[in-house]
C-alpha cells in the first residue's frame, strides 16, 4: 500500500514543483526546464526529482546550480501546497534519457538512410 502512495505523492510533487519552477523562480540561470521524473522513497523522506534541461552543458549545469540554490524555497512553498506531516527532502539529479534517446533516434535515421542507397 505504501508504494501506491508513494507514487501518488510523487506525482503531486511532479507537478506542484512544474509550476512552482515555471511560474515563482525568477533566476535568470534558470533555462527550459522539465520535470521528467519523480522518485519518493517509502517513508516520504525524501524525493528524487529528474530534470530535464534544454541546451548545452554550460545551461544546464547553471539551470541545476539555480534549482539547488532555491531548494529550501521550493521544499516550503511544496509544503504550502502539499499537506503531508513533514515535507521530503528534495534531491536534484539531471534526466540523460531524453537526449539519449534523441541521440539514438538520430543513429536509427543515419542507419536508415545509409540502408536505402
Amino acid at each position: 500500500m505504501s508504494k501506491i502512495r508513494a507514487g501518488r505523492v510523487g506525482e503531486q510533487i511532479k507537478k506542484e514543483l512544474s509550476l512552482l519552477i515555471q511560474s515563482e523562480l525568477k533566476d535568470p540561470r534558470i533555462g527550459f526546464v522539465t520535470i521528467t521524473g519523480v522518485d519518493v522513497t517509502n517513508d516520504l523522506s525524501q524525493a528524487k526529482v529528474y530534470l530535464s534541461v534544454l541546451g548545452d552543458e554550460e545551461q544546464k549545469s547553471g539551470s541545476l546550480k539555480a534549482i539547488e540554490k532555491a531548494n529550501g524555497f521550493l521544499r516550503s512553498e511544496l509544503g504550502k501546497a502539499i499537506r503531508l506531516r513533514h515535507t521530503p527532502e528534495l534531491i536534484f539529479k539531471l534526466d540523460e534519457s531524453v537526449a539519449y534517446g534523441s541521440h539514438i533516434e538520430k543513429l536509427l535515421g543515419d542507419l536508415g538512410k545509409s540502408e536505402k542507397r
